[in-house]
């Protein structure tokens, strides 16, 4: 999987190159993001917008990764989907199970306000 990262102080910003995220990309998919968990920063925010078309399985697993980061009191923000991306995933009923923005800076308010919510419930458990 073809990517560019942008590490930010609260997140990594992941701008996925390849036009395509096919069922055959899953494994690769999770070897390039599962391990930002391991970070101090585990925030991520995976941009879309050259992607412009996937498959059931690449998006079921894009799911099961961002359940994971959630998991792992993590953010995931999936941004910049190409309308065609949006539609697809509409229609299987997979876009409604992901944190989805139009725009990065929107992803970055969402890992923010996570954060935030994190800490409070954090405070919470004393």
């Amino acid at each position: 999987m073809n990517v560019k990262t942008d590490t930010k102080e609260k997140f990594h910003a992941i701008t996925v190159n390849d036009p395509v995220l096919s069922a055959t990309m899953t494994d690769e998919m999770g070897e390039c993001l599962l391990p930002y968990l391991q970070n101090e920063v585990k925030n991520l925010v995976l941009i879309l917008k050259n992607v412009t078309e996937l498959d059931t399985v690449a998006a079921e697993k894009l799911v099961y990764i961002q359940q994971k980061f959630y998991e792992n009191s993590a953010s995931f923000v999936i941004c910049e989907l190409q309308q065609a991306v949006e539609d697809f995933l509409d229609n299987n009923n997979l876009l409604e199970l992901m944190n989805v923005t139009p725009t990065e800076s929107e992803a970055w308010d969402i890992v923010q306000m996570e954060e935030i919510e994190r800490e409070l419930m954090d405070d919470g458990d004393i």
